[in-house]
């Protein structure tokens, strides 16, 4: 298969037509998300925090997962980009036997973590119940879950997004079908309440991952995945852990930001608690859309500057800044027009409503500035630059926590709402400074515009 379009062809319909099929998909992820919540909230308040509680820890089994699978995705884009198939075939075979083992290890570390992680934001014998029993369920596939995500990033590395497209709608599916399904019963189904949601969660995954392996068989890719037994000899795992260990933290991230804010905000409210894991249910729709888009471009970036086309870097990432920028500005919209609207899908509480509308419009004030850092971060991947990705993440998940916890106290909750506006412009600032930085370190090191360093 020649991968050489993505050098020569024009770069916004390339980048439009690589990430259409990743924006596709990622809204659908995140329509699963949102629909998987909604059903979850129709049992009760109680099983809706206690998926929330649960929630960073979720996130950050798929942090690391995902995070190594952009590290596969970018070593192997990069040696394709190079023209050597050989290490390009050596990554992503070690990619998959890695990404393997980090399942096991998540799915023994995190089942035996739950109990005490959840006692340390609610003494609520029901919230901690079925936080366990959704968590026990959902943490036994963490091995189906690096293993697929492992597959979406090769697909993706060599420009088969249709095929990723395809599988991860085929899990997400399978899993908005069977929410009702499983939670409410249905003929002679018995109701499973968050065990049910937790099933079908595993069912979506297990779909994709069949999904993958049913078109690898069919269909040959440009790189071929070999189980041979000396597999992890040879040092293309260093490629990989060097932008999957950062990347891993990027997605991670989150899941120490909602842990610090959920005690930040269970000073005030369990109500603000609650507000907090709606949110990020709902942001979901925002930013794995545009997450789409850094999907789409990674393995274009990653395959042109291992081709020493620089200036072609630069122009896909103009043509996601763009695009980016839409897409969080229709997020602003929506949050500025409807956040009651948004909020009542999860709570009848009129408290909660009221209060989860208010941090809906003023945290959807920094979302267009966070387009800046989003597609920034994601092209330091694509070039296999995955500590300056760390940073642009540091600033946006870290500094908040200082940030919101002084705010809090002079406006209470309302001072962690304001703190996601403030972080994103200081994270769009520092992104755009150190994009500037890079550029002119590698003028000084006497890189063209069309060859060498970026």
């Amino acid at each position: 298969m020649d991968q050489n379009y993505m050098k020569e062809r024009p770069v916004f319909p390339l980048v439009l037509a690589m990430s259409f099929p990743m924006v596709l998909s990622m809204l659908v992820n995140a329509l699963y998300n949102i629909v998987d919540s909604y059903f979850v909230a129709k049992i009760s308040e109680h099983a809706m925090t206690a998926l929330s509680l649960v929630y960073p820890v979720q996130n950050l089994t798929v942090a690391v997962g995902v995070g190594f699978g952009i590290g596969i995705n970018a070593a192997a884009a990069f040696y394709l980009g190079a023209g050597d198939k050989a290490k390009a075939d050596s990554v992503v075979s070690q990619g998959m036997v890695l990404n393997g083992i980090h399942g096991i290890i998540l799915t023994f570390l995190c089942i035996g973590i739950m109990p005490g992680f959840l006692r340390l934001f609610t003494e609520d014998l029901q919230v901690i119940e079925d936080g366990i029993a959704y968590s026990g369920i959902v943490f036994s596939f963490s091995v189906v879950l690096t293993l697929g995500v492992s597959f979406e990033k090769i697909f993706q590395a060599v420009g088969r997004m249709q095929v990723s497209m395809g599988c991860m709608l085929l899990g997400c599916i399978a899993n908005i079908i069977l929410d009702p399904v499983l939670i409410f019963g249905a003929g002679p189904i018995p109701a499973m309440g968050v065990r049910g949601a937790a099933i079908a969660t595993g069912i979506g995954q297990a779909a994709s991952l069949m999904g993958y392996v049913a078109v690898y068989a069919v269909k040959p890719l440009p790189v071929r995945v070999c189980f041979k037994r000396d597999v992890l000899k040879g040092d293309a795992y260093k490629r990989m852990y060097r932008v999957g260990i950062p990347a891993a933290l990027n997605i991670g991230l989150p899941s120490l930001l909602i842990t610090a804010l959920n005690g930040i905000l269970a000073e005030f409210s369990q109500v603000y608690v609650l507000i907090l894991g709606i949110y990020y249910k709902l942001q979901t729709f925002i930013y794995l859309t545009a997450n789409g888009i850094v999907q789409g471009i990674r393995p274009v970036v990653g395959f042109n500057y291992g081709a020493g086309r620089q200036d072609r870097v630069r122009s896909i990432l103009k043509v996601s800044l763009i695009l980016g920028a839409g897409i969080m500005a229709l997020g602003t919209g929506l949050c500025m027009a409807v956040p009651e609207q948004l909020m009542g899908m999860f709570s009848q509480n009129p408290l909660t409503v009221t209060e989860g509308a208010k941090a809906l419009r003023m945290i959807s004030c920094g979302f267009v500035l966070s387009a800046v850092s989003v597609m920034i971060s994601g092209t330091f991947e694509g070039m296999g630059k995955g500590f300056p990705s760390l940073a642009i993440s540091l600033i946006r998940y870290i500094a908040i926590i200082p940030i919101a916890f002084v705010l809090s106290r002079f406006l209470g909750a309302e001072g962690v709402w304001s703190g996601f506006a403030v972080t994103e412009m200081i994270g769009a600032f520092a992104s755009a400074a150190m994009l500037k930085g890079f550029y002119k370190k590698q003028r000084g090191n006497g890189a063209s515009g069309t060859k060498g360093g970026l």
